[in-house]
């Protein structure tokens, strides 16, 4: 069922249920869209604050369209203010948000799992944007592979007869005792282009590529070569329906992290870090590939530089190290996210390829 759907079918119970009982729940002593009773409409419990201290119901129901409108976006979104929180914490102050969720002080900011649930999505909504999908027919396919392998197969040939006379004309220079550096640059990106000439030759005839020594991405590889579209779709749903195994994957190394704090910082504030770490760096990445779509590419020099500072401000607040330490532990949680991500690659590779 879609979201439209099940919107339309709440909406319709809603309705049903007001037609069938349409006093219940309600107040009769106001008409302008505001409830002013004294005992919570939920349970019947006596109210003597904001919200009812039994059941956690708003003391008083609003019944106008606004607030209708406002507790379908909370519904749509769970943010309603608190993302406006927390999104300047988490880039200006990733540290200190961590800190305050671990220590109960939730009641301002989104979760970690629902901000990183949000990126998630808005990520692969704004790929699928910025990237448009493949949209090829078979006949039309067959048509793209078969010019692929002829242009490769009369580009490598033209390639290889230059790369002939180059070698020639660099064995005339050598024997005249010339100087051969600007020969050798030559014949190096001859050599180059004639290796991917190769490849793309291979992809578009069907013949199988060449091995990488590495059996579940030659895998990954042939089932690319011979199904792209297929394959990009498939690699996107599939990150996008297990981008959630990234965050079990960090906790552990993160965790190894303080051999001499686990009674002081548990699991549990190992993956509030992380997840919050993982949101900032999925916001970076959309960022930047929002501004690569406009022209701006040269903001991918922003991953040389704000993830190490992100990560270091997050460990400096977050778990109170001194500058050293979290030094030390920024550039070894580089290395723990390289590790990561490539666990997770290949993961998703290999699904993708079975």
């Amino acid at each position: 069922m879609s979201n439209a759907d099940a919107l339309g079918d709440a909406v319709t119970t809603v309705m049903t249920a007001n037609a069938v009982e349409p006093s219940a729940g309600r107040s009769h002593a106001a008409d302008d869209g505001h409830t002013h009773e004294t005992a919570c409409l939920n349970c019947g419990t006596a109210l003597i604050g904001a919200h009812c201290h039994a059941c956690g119901q708003h003391a008083h129901v609003h019944r106008t369209l606004g607030a209708f409108f406002h507790d379908l976006l909370h519904g749509v979104f769970h943010f309603e203010g608190k993302i406006w929180t927390t999104l300047p914490m988490l880039a200006l102050r990733p540290g200190t948000l961590t800190r305050n969720y671990i220590d109960g002080q939730r009641a301002r900011f989104v979760s970690p799992l629902a901000l990183f649930l949000f990126c998630v999505f808005l990520l692969f909504f704004v790929i699928q944007q910025t990237t448009g999908e493949m949209h090829i027919g078979g006949e039309q396919k067959t048509a793209v592979q078969a010019s692929v392998a002829g242009q490769a197969t009369q580009g490598l040939t033209a390639a290889q007869q230059e790369l002939a006379t180059k070698r020639a004309e660099r064995a005339k220079l050598a024997a005249a005792g010339e100087d051969t550096d600007d020969a050798d640059e030559e014949i190096a990106n001859i050599e180059h282009a004639v290796s991917l000439m190769r490849a793309a030759k291979a992809a578009g005839s069907g013949e199988k590529l060449p091995s990488t020594g590495f059996a579940m991405l030659d895998d990954a590889i042939e089932h690319v070569s011979k199904n792209p579209e297929l394959a990009v779709y498939k690699l996107q749903s599939h990150a996008y329906k297990y981008s959630w195994a990234l965050i079990p994957i960090s906790v552990p190394f993160l965790w190894l992290l303080f051999p001499f704090g686990r009674r002081r910082f548990p699991l549990y504030d190992h993956t509030v870090f992380v997840t919050y770490s993982i949101s900032f760096m999925t916001l970076l990445t959309i960022v930047v590939m929002l501004g690569q779509s406009v022209g701006l590419t040269g903001l991918v020099l922003l991953y040389g530089i704000i993830p190490p500072l992100h990560m270091y401000r997050q460990l400096r607040g977050a778990y109170h190290c001194s500058r050293a330490g979290a030094l030390v532990r920024t550039g070894a949680l580089l290395v723990i996210a390289f590790v990561a991500l490539t666990i997770f690659v290949s993961l998703i590779a290999a699904e993708t390829a079975g």
